[in-house]
């Protein structure tokens, strides 16, 4: 059974969710008009994921070249190799002791994620499922949860506006500006957890003692990324050195911002406020700004328009009909909501006032209908209190 579309009518998230509740074996066919992605599925579980038109530089002899994991005389030598025996480049220099096998699998497993959670940022392109025999390798990846991937993918989509507010460009450095406090091994633990809380308290609109300038613990992923940071390291240097991925060493780097353990220098060497370039927008003040950074949040906030189609996917049952997981509804949710607020923030800035009711939106072209409801089956409850104050709810479920 061939399942095919585009990924305008049926989203990334939504493919995935499908194929791992039905526990599908097979190949999932993915193009765009650069790219081209195969996710290979086993009982509903990614046992890999292939990059046809992977660029050189993430190739994995590449990857863990820039990542200082091997040489590049050693790279070219087990080429060499892989051209006479026809071995994997991996297991060659696994072979001659140039990195080890548990190093190897991290780096590859890691390939793997930063390919699928790339395909989050796809605004069009087709997919195409086929049902065929898939046999894991078990030597390379370990299986990866459909739902662990959504739930991933959830979570960057949601924090990505919020990092590139502070890490704009992959050519900026950075500098220490203080040592990080010691660490506590009975709180290894907390640390590692409070993490995520760490970076939702650096957005919240709950006031900070700016003094103190810090939000919780330093985390395990923070003080890896600090360790790195050297002068003429920039972003992409810290992403390939840190082997976490590009979200998790940006992500750190803005928690390490905010609590002033570091400080931002542009290509041009201007040095970066804690704020970064969102806030002097902020600074400067005036509707076209304001107007300038709610367009580019309703922009990276454009992944939620993929829509459930049902009727594309002959399963059988009404799995499509929503999601029925109700953490990822309250993740996805709260992207919703959030271009909800601002394509209510460009309605108020071009016409005075905020709408009487969200369906004005939908008729001056800044949402769809879909979009004040979508992952519910009701509409978003919404008020608006004064021109410029209103109240908008998720639906009671």
């Amino acid at each position: 059974m061939a399942l095919t579309g585009t990924l305008k009518d049926f989203g990334i998230a939504d493919i995935l969710q499908l194929i791992g509740q039905q526990q599908k074996t097979g190949v999932l066919f993915l193009k765009s008009k650069e790219q081209e992605v195969q996710v290979f599925f086993r009982d509903g579980a990614i046992v890999r994921a292939e990059s046809v038109t992977r660029k050189k530089k993430d190739l994995i002899g590449n990857m863990l070249v820039r990542a200082e994991l091997i040489t590049e005389q050693q790279l070219e030598s087990a080429l060499e190799t892989q051209k006479r025996t026809l071995k994997r480049v991996g297991d060659v220099l696994v072979s001659t002791g140039a990195i080890s096998a548990q190093k190897l699998k991290q780096m590859m497993q890691l390939q793997v994620t930063e390919s699928l959670y790339g395909l989050f940022l796809w605004k069009a392109g087709t997919y195409e499922f086929k049902q065929e025999e898939v046999q894991p390798d078990s030597e390379s990846i370990t299986p990866l949860r459909a739902e662990s991937v959504l739930m991933e993918g959830f979570r960057m989509v949601d924090e990505w506006p919020h990092v590139r507010k502070k890490i704009s460009s992959e050519a900026m450095t950075f500098e220490r500006l203080k040592e990080l406090p010691a660490p506590n091994p009975k709180n290894k633990k907390k640390e590692e957890d409070d993490f995520d809380a760490a970076f939702d308290d650096a957005f919240s609109e709950e006031k900070k003692d700016e003094n103190k300038g810090e939000f919780q613990s330093i985390g395990s992923s923070e003080r890896r990324v600090y360790e790195l940071v050297a002068p003429g390291r920039d972003l992409r240097k810290l992403v390939d050195l840190s082997c976490m991925g590009e979200f998790e060493t940006s992500k750190a780097l803005v928690n390490l911002l905010n609590l002033e353990y570091i400080r931002a220098h542009h290509a041009s060497g201007r040095a970066s406020s804690v704020g970064g370039a969102a806030n002097l927008l902020v600074r400067v003040g005036g509707v076209v700004a304001r107007a300038v950074v709610t367009v580019v949040v309703l922009a990276a906030l454009g992944f939620v328009g993929s829509r459930l189609r049902p009727d594309t996917w002959d399963l059988g049952d009404d799995s499509a009909s929503s999601f029925a997981d109700p953490a990822a509804q309250r993740l996805l949710a709260r992207a919703q909501r959030a271009r909800i607020e601002a394509a209510l923030e460009v309605f108020r800035l071009e016409k005075g006032a905020l709408p009487e009711r969200l369906n004005v939106l939908v008729e001056v072209g800044l949402l769809q209908q879909e979009d004040l409801r979508y992952p519910w089956r009701e509409d978003y409850y919404y008020r608006r209190t004064s021109d410029r104050q209103f109240i908008l709810l998720s639906p009671l479920r």
